[in-house]
């Protein structure tokens, strides 16, 4: 037991924590550690970089954990030896070496005052000690147990007021928020604390959205054409979203009027094979279905209905690729081609395709993003209007939405007249409409809503009950005023009170630690933080993040062992 307790205690970590700077150093405040109950002295205390690590003295591993650690002083390198693990980090070096394979480091080994300072985050992620941050306090206790003991739960950073942008859960980013002045908070929500494991956190839905678009999350580039490739990346994927908490995914089936299963009516997605309309030699979608089931972790197909293309280019599109098959309902806008909703044949066509899923797999749900009319661009449908206009619609703002929601409400009930228990639902842009375009809408400001720009009357939807669920995307923090989260969860709970849709919640986890974010984005807290707000609402059923690489693989300010004492039963 001793030798487990020290190989796993290894390192003191912090993953990192970004409240503390430098200059907050430099204030007096020191950080304190303890392992499973007793504390950890230093000489030096830990301090935390300008790119969030925090690094601590190599003594209190030697000393304090008793671990084998070496200092070379001509080359510069720390070696840290725990069982058959070795650990090496070179000053000036951007990677480390584990056991020969090189992994890229935020930051290595440093020498400050004549002391060796090492990365604990990094070597965390080597040996996956627990970790509690109090902030009240300034504690990090860390534990080898499986979790912590079930006491008070620590503080959680108050976010800062930095501004963001967000983009939709598809590779190509939704309109940017934009205010017309810089926000500030006028008032700051109560800022909740880290859960304890099974704190109020049984909500049924811990969804990861799973982009196939670009390659993005799946299949990987090199897996091209590779079956035995591609099914390992697939179970790896979700063996380490289960490892975490997730009990669904959502994974892009249709990412551009393509497939990532055989179909009678659209080509072979390209992410598959690198060529359009290649058959990649199984069923990519019967797999994913089935690892998915066999892990007891829900599936529910994405789709993106009325993209059908990410450029404006048809070169290396298949012959059956609506572009080229049905050109007469093609728009081009802002670069890129989308199918026309006010096309009744065109609407048809991607219920069609849907449906080919619903009745030929076994999956849990269909799922829609917010792919309907682009935003903040010009689309050419003027004669469309005249000539599929039999209702007779003054305003083509109202016919496209009229257009919208036939569509929507025509598949959820084909959905539901095959399969009355697959799940139907919709992931619409955050915001449906501002409160100074319509006084029943959100305290926002945004400069694109879902109403107004994508012509999607989410409201109708949902008092209708033509969905299931609605997840709108929230992507902004708790602290951006043009757009603030906890703002946004309040208007969507009110939309759904005394109705039988769903609420789950759209996070922006690819937000967390990205270098083109602001302040608040800078630390897993702010995310964990939208969780617990969730909390307060018996509404809201769930979440869903976007993305899944962003959490398990980046693993930013390592979210993933956050988010696993949030999920923990």
């Amino acid at each position: 037991m001793k030798y487990r307790k020290w190989m796993l205690g290894l390192l003191v970590i912090i993953l990192s924590l970004p409240l503390f700077s430098v200059g907050v150093r430099a204030a007096g405040v020191q950080i304190t550690i303890e392992l499973d109950g007793q504390a950890l002295v230093s000489d030096v205390p830990p301090y935390i970089t300008p790119k969030n690590v925090t690094m601590v003295p190599i003594s209190v591993i030697s000393k304090g954990l008793s671990a084998g650690v070496e200092w070379n002083q001509s080359s510069k390198t720390a070696t840290i030896t725990q069982g058959d693990t070795v650990i090496k980090l070179t000053s000036g070096q951007k990677n480390a070496l584990v056991n020969g394979t090189a992994v890229t480091l935020d930051t290595t080994v440093e020498v400050k005052q004549g002391r060796v300072m090492v990365p604990l985050r990094f070597v965390s992620e080597q040996l996956g000690l627990q970790v509690i941050w109090d902030q009240a306090t300034k504690h990090i206790s860390l534990y080898t147990g499986a979790e912590p003991p079930q006491s008070a739960g620590p503080q959680q950073p108050t976010p800062s007021t930095a501004p963001t942008s967000t983009p939709a859960p598809t590779a190509t980013p939704a309109p940017t928020v934009t205010p017309t002045t810089t926000p500030t908070p006028t008032s700051t929500p109560a800022v909740p604390t880290v859960p304890l494991p099974g704190a109020g956190v049984n909500k049924a839905m811990k969804g990861a959205w799973i982009s196939s678009v670009f390659n993005l999350d799946w299949p990987s580039v090199s897996s091209a054409g590779k079956i035995d490739k591609q099914k390992q990346e697939f179970d790896n994927l979700l063996d380490k979203l289960k490892a975490v908490g997730f009990n669904a995914v959502f994974v892009q089936v249709r990412p551009s009027a393509d497939s990532l299963y055989p179909s009678s009516l659209v080509p072979w997605s390209k992410v598959l094979t690198g060529t359009q309309g290649k058959d990649p030699g199984y069923d990519p979608l019967a797999y994913m279905v089935s690892a998915a089931h066999a892990r007891g972790m829900q599936f529910h197909a994405w789709f993106n209905p009325f993209r059908a293309t990410t450029d404006a280019s048809t070169t290396g599109l298949a012959s059956n690729h609506v572009a080229k098959a049905h050109p007469e309902w093609i728009v081009n806008a802002g670069g890129k081609l989308y199918i026309n909703p006010g096309v009744p044949e065109a609407r048809q066509h991607i219920i069609d395709t849907v449906m080919e899923v619903v009745n030929g797999y076994n999956i849990d749900g269909v799922h829609l993003d917010d792919y309907f009319y682009p935003s903040n661009t010009t689309f050419a449908d003027d004669g469309t209007f005249k000539t599929y206009n039999a209702k007779g619609i003054v305003s083509k703002d109202d016919w496209r939405r009229d257009n919208i929601n036939d569509f929507v409400r025509q598949l959820g009930s084909q959905i539901h007249s095959a399969k009355p228990a697959v799940s139907y639902g919709i992931s619409p842009f955050g915001v449906w409409r501002n409160i100074k375009m319509d006084s029943t809408g959100s305290d926002t400001t945004a400069g694109v809503t879902a109403y107004d720009s994508m012509y999607a009357d989410v409201r109708t939807w949902v008092k209708q009950g033509w969905i299931d669920y609605v997840a709108p995307q929230i992507y902004w923090s708790l602290s951006f005023n043009a757009a603030r989260y906890d703002k946004l969860v309040d208007w969507w709970v009110n939309e759904v009170a005394n109705t039988k849709v769903k609420l789950y919640i759209g996070l922006a986890a690819y937000k967390v630690g990205a270098s083109d974010q602001s302040a608040e984005w800078q630390s897993g807290q702010q995310i964990i933080n939208q969780l617990k707000y969730n909390e307060k609402y018996n509404e809201v059923a769930g979440s869903i993040m976007f993305r899944a690489n962003d959490i398990v693989v980046r693993d930013p300010f390592g979210l993933s062992s956050l988010l696993t004492f949030y999920f923990k039963p």
